[in-house]
């Protein structure tokens, strides 16, 4: 979905709600929750595309169950998606729902305990059966035992009415149950006067082959509408304004899908092919899937039986004169080590995306973490420098991608490329870049022009080995994970060409350009730092802005290149008095800085599968400012241990 941003006029809305009042919002949060059969995923999209349209900037994060198909209507299988939309720049899908649409009990029960006094519930009634409340413990039923007093609760048979709208089509029952989502949908747009063409546009082409069904959802989907229109229970309606942003063609996009166009941009940018090749994993998997659609831009995306042979089939297009990629997530990236060693040795391009997720081992495969860092730099034997990018929100992936080849192609190494579930499945909207602002990637092959071929001569400034496609005549040399003699490539066992080779490749890796850290310091006086990097960016980013709305003054700098790291970043650290690292992980960020730069970096860390939300990095701001945070950690781990053992004793999770 595209929209177009100037300084006049806005989007047309839909005509909504006119007799009700309209209050006018700056934003709102809304989760749609249900059972992982319940189409939420697909309902916030929807509702998502259309924000775009209107020209609300946004930020989304879906929650996928763990299984593949939980026990129908159990905590474990809820499924939700949540997205702020508001006429302003935001950074984050939010911290809590101001709206949640409970499909079932086991959604209400699982998302209530985020939702704040006074937010609305929206409830489909019809699943509240005594079989459906017994299946997640509830002993009474919520709807009628006061215990939503709290709330603005919505009580709405959705099921049911979905039927009676869907009867006219023909369809079944369970195909008409189905559409009920759309009824969600129907009336949330009709709530916050969201456009409904596009919606029923999309429904038609996408059950094209199944006209009974696109009918039966569009009638879903107007009947939503109808009931907010009509029904005495929805007094108001919400208007969102669009946002103000920089002039320019948007549109809303996910973190693998900016990724995929990156790649396929930077492969057109050097004038090469893209080759792909990986095995599915999640949550990296939709790289792949967006890919394979693009055979017409040079694409070529080859699903190998296995981790090993995805990146084996990359680095060997790369030595073919291709844009070589492979895209896992964390446990496919420990068995690609070995392939991306042999690349640092041959010194190929090579660009690898991992998609983390939390682990170790399989982990959790649909929750997301920033564990992989200490495995990106060295989860490699011996000495095997590479560099390291990271992009900090959805949109930020085209970027990074770009550069990632840019990098790989001018220094004939292997990059990683560091995502995580939360931007890969979360969008916001993307500024499309012109093209003739993109700067062309020189892939500068030997062609063969001269008598001499050596090809471990290096340039002088960027220290890249020189590289022909084989085939070209009089350029034959050998490849291999063998150590390589400067200059001619041949093998060498020599000790002291070793030592060189090594200190070269580190050097070549060193000597890559980064930008000067940025540093966000509005007053310029600030005693805190927060740096991160990934998908921290956004938490970390709010937290500041609340904190200097409030009269605080705390600063922020985040990190896209995290090998080599800016030249400038130990300068940085070195003017706050106190330095803060939050990471989804252990504290791997926050060590590196510590070792490189011998600055008293404090870890925050979290590692509960989630991203962090802005009010938990207030919190450690203030105790940062305090001179508390030590004790706040201690707080933390003091109730981590509380909770481990209370289930140890037999407590309810």
């Amino acid at each position: 979905m595209v929209s177009h941003h100037d300084s006049i006029g806005r989007p047309e809305t839909a005509d909504a709600g006119k007799d009700s009042g309209t209050a006018q919002l700056d934003r709102v949060v809304i989760r749609f929750a249900g059972d992982s059969g319940d189409g939420m995923q697909l309902t916030g999209d929807r509702f998502t595309h259309e924000a775009a349209a209107f020209g609300n900037d946004l930020a989304t994060q879906p929650d996928f169950p763990a299984e593949i198909r939980a026990p129908q209507g159990t905590l474990p299988g809820v499924s939700s998606f949540q997205i702020q939309i508001a006429d302003h720049d935001i950074l984050t899908a939010g911290d809590r729902p101001d709206v949640l649409v409970a499909m079932n009990p086991a959604a209400l029960k699982a998302d209530l305990g985020e939702l704040p006094r006074g937010g609305t519930v929206i409830v489909n009634t019809d699943e509240f059966t005594k079989r459906n409340l017994a299946k997640v413990g509830y002993a009474a039923d919520p709807l009628t035992d006061d215990s939503l007093a709290d709330f603005v609760v919505h009580q709405v048979p959705m099921t049911s009415l979905t039927l009676a709208a869907t009867e006219s089509t023909g369809v079944g029952k369970k195909d008409g149950q189905r559409a009920k989502n759309m009824f969600a949908l129907g009336l949330l747009s009709w709530m916050y006067g969201r456009p409904i063409g596009g919606t029923e546009k999309f429904l038609r082409e996408k059950f094209a082959a199944k006209p009974d069904i696109a009918e039966a959802n569009i009638l879903a989907f107007r009947a939503g509408w109808n009931y907010g229109e009509t029904t005495e229970a929805f007094a108001t309606t919400y208007s969102i304004a669009p946002a103000v942003l920089p002039a320019g063609t948007y549109r809303q996009i996910t973190g693998n899908t900016a990724l995929a166009y990156g790649l396929i941009t930077a492969g057109s940018l050097a004038g090469l092919p893209l080759f792909l090749g990986t095995y599915p994993i999640t949550p990296a998997s939709d790289i792949l899937h967006e890919l394979s659609k693009h055979k017409n831009f040079g694409v070529t995306t080859f699903q190998a039986e296995d981790e090993i042979a995805g990146i084996g089939a990359a680095l060997g297009a790369s030595l073919g004169g291709a844009l070589g990629v492979t895209s896992t997530s964390g446990p496919g990236l420990a068995l690609k080590s070995e392939t991306v060693g042999l690349a640092v040795m041959t010194e190929l391009p090579l660009v690898i995306v991992d998609v983390q997720r939390g682990g170790p081992s399989t982990g959790l495969p649909t929750k997301t973490e920033q564990a992989d860092l200490l495995q990106a730099l060295f989860g490699r034997n011996g000495e095997s420098p590479v560099a390291v990018l990271a992009p900090r929100s959805p949109a930020d992936c085209f970027a990074v991608a770009v550069e990632a080849a840019r990098i790989a192609v001018t220094y004939r190494t292997p990059v990683l490329l560091l995502s995580d579930g939360s931007i890969a499945n979360g969008s916001e909207p993307w500024s499309i870049p012109a093209v003739h602002d993109l700067d062309p990637i020189d892939p500068g092959f030997d062609t063969g022009d001269e008598d001499d071929f050596r090809p471990y001569a290096r340039d002088p400034e960027t220290l890249a080995r020189s590289l022909a496609v084989p085939g070209t005549a009089g350029r034959a040399h050998r490849i291999g994970g063998l150590e390589k003699a400067d200059g001619s490539g041949d093998l060498s066992y020599d000790p002291a060409n070793h030592d060189l080779m090594v200190r070269l490749r580190q050097a070549k890796i060193d000597g890559i350009p980064v930008p000067p850290a940025e540093v966000d310091d509005p007053g310029g006086a600030a005693e805190v730092l927060m740096v991160g990097w990934g998908s921290s960016y956004g938490p970390i980013g709010e937290a500041c802005r609340r904190v200097r709305r409030r009269g605080g003054q705390v600063a922020q700098v985040h990190l896209r290149h995290l090998n080599p790291l800016p030249p400038d970043l130990g300068e940085v650290l070195r003017r706050y008095p106190t330095v803060v690292a939050p990471e989804m992980n252990g504290g791997q960020l926050a060590m590196l800085l510590r070792a490189k730069y011998l600055v008293d970096v404090q870890p925050w860390t979290k590692v509960a599968g989630t991203a962090f939300s802005a009010g938990e990095l207030v919190d450690v701001i203030d105790a940062a400012l305090d001179g508390t945070l030590a004790g706040l950690e201690r707080d933390k781990a003091r109730a981590a241990r509380a909770r481990a053992t209370y289930r140890t004793n037999g407590g309810a999770v």
